[in-house]
């Protein structure tokens, strides 16, 4: 059983300080890590309406493996500047000053600045190369650093060949006793993904001038056996204003597996790209200082063995480095780190792929940590506490942070051959396709039964690439987004067969016999449910692709497919027009069909509105073509030309972030409001819709402003979801309907049933995405169940156990209503969703439940209640 570590609380007294140096706060014995260290909730329920950046907000163009894969000189497989050596002294530009970049108040180094500095040393020093991998959300450069001794173009050229042979031939590499001796290990260091968690940049500036300028010999032996790479801020949008998301409100330590935000694929690609033995990332606040490995339940897709050797030792050497800083509670108000694994019991995991540190082992790394530096700087801190201390604080922070990254290259340095052949057997036992290996007790000390987790891989993954249910637009963007993640498909180019089912020639299969076959099983596979084994996560608990994403995925167990084809760069195009004349419709089952509706509309094709599809007449073919290009959508011939007639569909929309960013992605437009932006004025003449899930309350709102709303609502739609969407559905008088909460830290991938008569349900995959589920009963005679939580058990995987007192546990939702619709008395179309359709912009198949929410909500307000 794992040592459950309590540090005693100490009492301070003023007697006790050193003379001019404060405490940060009361000394007292640190809590256990648990969810949100103050951060707020995970979910992210703050209204998006909030700010400057939402009146400018758009929404990233949807990533094709083409974009991903192959800028300007990436070829596939190999890094820009494959044929460069080192250093390569590439000028940064430099932004223009901003005084009122966040990190000024705490004595760091600003964004401005960074590039500047960089320029400095690479002038200075031929150990440092600095480029930029990308643009944030708001447009700022992303700086990558590397650090390693001088390398001639023969030389890189050779650090390539070697790091492709651990990849594509790892069996031979692990033959070849000579290999390590030649090969530079590769380091990445994270830093500032949170953007108002600063110091991780200053720590990273800091170590890269020590190594760049030092004359120690061992600092140039060093250099000439790794290469470390330095992700200097990952989030400068949220380091410049002091948030923890970046620009689009995301947070980017939750966006590994969805890969939304530019930021995230910039480090995706890094680590593609540099294949890391190693690697940290960067964060604040948890005194004392929290260092990974973590608690139960462990990632089931790891090569575990082989990162929890790695990854804890490493953590006792953080943790030496940072004791040998001195730091005191009593003298500073710092206490000793805890390591999650050895300290606690539950509640900080590694067990979704969605933070950085657990994404990297996918991709190569056996020792990966978070690192949560001790004394909080931001939120409430950052505006109340005098400079002087917020200044000594960070000061902590970046030694403590820089510690730990010189522990890890030393770490590294140490046991130089072997970590990189344990990088090789992780790709070796992929290629060779063997059994998953049950981590032996006590591989570590206190490694225990709670400690194993383990899966079966299957032999294959086969996505058919359109089966007339499920759209070939979504099976092409769950290829792209698994190539984009070196993940490798393969194109089938006759039909054949694979577990008792004959598919067609251009279907894809992801053959698990493969480096990466972690990485393609933790996405595909449908997960686990861990709700009987623990009873605290982090964070969400269940992400399966397979299941939310649009497209039909097969898991073959039985047989391996025998299949000719060809390896996918970038998925087949899908878009189409039938022949001839007469109206075309297009089914809304797929994001991508969403957003060829929206750019219709935009178009000014006068579309219609009929069971889910959309009317185009035969005289916009032109335009149809068009849009079957741009988004690879397929059009078929309409039975019928009738239907409600659809315009554009404007949306006021208090929501969160994430949900914002979706809907303004699909194509809508979108104008944030909230109880604040309604209270101070509203004009409701350019809306068609309400959207509310945060930061709106109707009984909040002034007289004046609840009666525009209520005139409103005569004539817009209503969508719903969530807690706020509840709450203002039964404030507001709409359909009648009673929301039952479950627990509120429930969340993952369930089974649902459409109902078959609705409007928003019909065509929609078989599973939904749950984060505090609800549902929906006592329902009146005008409400329809669109879709129902399945009457045999809705949790397929993630964690979900009932309350305390026995309530709101999937039991309970067993076949009561997940969304409904209806038509208030008014005549508002109303929608109310107990699922969580866009969020994080992860559950793709989902989507088009909110458009056609939204559509068939614009399309029937204010014609006659009878009306179907």
């Amino acid at each position: 059983m794992r040592l459950l570590v309590s540090l005693a609380a100490v009492a301070v007294s003023a007697a006790l300080l050193t003379p001019g140096v404060a405490v940060a706060e009361p000394v007292q014995q640190p809590a256990p890590p648990s969810r949100d260290f103050g951060n707020g909730p995970e979910r992210n329920e703050e209204a998006a309406g909030a700010g400057e950046r939402v009146t400018a907000l758009r929404a990233a163009p949807e990533e094709s493996a083409e974009s991903a894969r192959h800028a300007p000189g990436h070829a596939p497989g190999r890094a820009p500047g494959h044929d460069r050596g080192y250093p390569r002294r590439n000028t940064l530009p430099v932004p223009a000053q901003n005084p009122a970049d966040a990190a000024i108040k705490l004595g760091l180094v600003p964004y401005h600045e960074i590039a500047p500095r960089l320029n400095d040393l690479q002038r200075r020093s031929d150990r440092v190369s600095a480029e930029i991998t990308g643009r944030s959300h708001n447009g700022h450069d992303l700086y990558l650093v590397t650090v390693t001794a001088p390398e001639s173009r023969a030389e890189a050229r050779e650090q390539d060949r070697i790091r492709e042979r651990i990849l594509d031939d790892p069996a031979g590499a692990a033959r070849d006793r000579s290999l390590p001796r030649k090969y530079k290990a590769p380091i990445f260091i994270n830093g500032n993904i949170h953007g108002n968690e600063w110091e991780g940049t200053d720590a990273a500036l800091r170590v890269i001038e020590e190594l760049a300028t030092s004359t120690d010999p061992a600092v140039a032996a060093l250099l000439k056996r790794t290469r470390l790479y330095f992700n200097v801020t990952a989030n400068p949008d949220g380091r410049i204003a002091g948030t923890r998301q970046n620009g689009a409100g995301f947070d980017l330590n939750r966006d590994f597996v969805t890969a939304s935000q530019p930021e995230t694929r910039a480090m995706r690609q890094i680590m593609i790209d540099k294949q890391p033995v190693a690697m940290l990332d960067l964060h604040g606040y948890v005194n004392g200082t929290l260092v990974e490995p973590t608690t139960p339940p462990h990632g089931a897709n790891y090569e575990y063995d082989l990162f929890i050797t790695n990854t804890y030792a490493n953590g006792l050497g953080i943790e030496a480095a940072i004791l040998a800083l001195g730091y005191t509670p009593e003298k500073d108000g710092v206490f000793p780190p805890q390591i999650p694994f050895r300290d606690s019991a539950e509640g900080w995991d590694d067990w979704p792929p969605i933070f950085t540190p657990q994404y990297a082992p996918f991709q190569g790394a056996v020792a990966t940590h978070t690192i949560e530096f001790p004394m909080r700087v931001n939120g409430a801190d950052y505006t109340n506490q005098p400079v002087e201390e917020l200044r000594r604080r960070s000061a902590i922070n970046v030694d403590i942070a820089a510690a730990a990254v010189r522990a890890t290259y030393g770490f590294v340095d140490s046991r130089h051959d072997r970590i990189i052949a344990d990088q090789i057997e992780v790709f070796r036992r992929g290629a060779a396709g063997e059994p998953a290996k049950e981590v032996p007790l006590g591989i570590v000390p206190g490694f225990g039964p709670e400690d194993v987790y383990t899966t079966t891989y299957p032999h294959a993954y086969v996505i058919p690439e359109g089966d007339g249910q499920r759209s070939a637009t979504a099976a092409a963007r769950l290829v792209d987004h698994l190539v984009a993640n070196d993940v490798r498909v393969v194109r089938a180019k006759l039909p054949f067969r694979a577990g008792g089912k004959l598919y067609p020639a251009g279907s894809y299969v992801v053959d698990m016999r493969q480096p990466k076959r972690g990485l393609a099983n933790v996405m595909l596979e449908p997960g686990h449910d861990i709700s009987p084994r623990v009873d605290a996560m982090y964070d969400i608990s269940g992400w399966s692709l397979a299941l939310l994403w649009g497209a039909t995925v097969d898991t073959v167990t039985s047989g391996r497919p025998r299949v000719i084809g060809t390896p996918v760069v970038a998925a087949a195009p899908t878009g189409s027009v039938p022949k001839g004349r007469g109206p075309l419709a297009l089914a809304v089952r797929d994001a991508k069909e969403v957003r060829a509706v929206n750019d219709l509309l935009d178009r000014g094709v006068k579309l219609t509105w009929a069971d889910g599809s959309v009317i185009v007449p035969d005289g916009a073919r032109d335009a149809a073509a068009a849009v079957a290009g741009r988004y690879g959508v397929a059009f078929t011939k309409a039975r019928s030309a009738g239907g409600a007639p659809l315009a554009p569909v404007r949306v006021a929309a208090a929501v969160s972030a994430d949900e914002l960013f979706t809907l303004r992605e699909l194509g809508f437009a979108v104008t944030p409001v909230s109880t604040a932006v309604l209270n101070a004025g509203f004009d409701w003449s350019g809306t068609d819709v309400l959207a509310v899930s945060s930061g709106l309350s109707y009984t909040a709102l002034d007289p004046e402003a609840r009666a525009a709303l209520d005139a409103f609502l005569t004539t817009g739609g209503v969508v719903t979801r969530g807690a706020t969407g509840a709450a203002f559905n039964a404030a507001a008088g709409l359909l009648t309907a009673t929301a039952v909460a479950g627990r509120s830290d429930a969340n993952g991938v369930v089974r649902v049933i459409d109902n078959g008569d609705g409007q928003v349900a019909g065509g929609a995959p078989d599973h939904a995405f749950v984060y505090s589920p609800r549902w929906f009963t006592g329902l009146g005679p005008e409400v329809t169940v669109e879709q129902s939580y399945a009457a045999d058990g809705p949790l397929v995987s993630g964690h979900w156990r009932p309350n305390a007192n026995g309530t709101g546990g999937p039991d309970a939702a067993r076949g009561q209503a997940a969304v409904v619709s209806g038509r208030d008395e008014r005549g508002a179309a109303v929608v109310l969703f107990g699922t969580e359709p866009l969020f994080r912009n992860h559950p793709k198949g989902l989507f088009p439940q909110v458009a056609r929410a939204l559509y068939w909500s614009a399309a029937v307000t204010g014609s006659p209640v009878t009306t179907p």
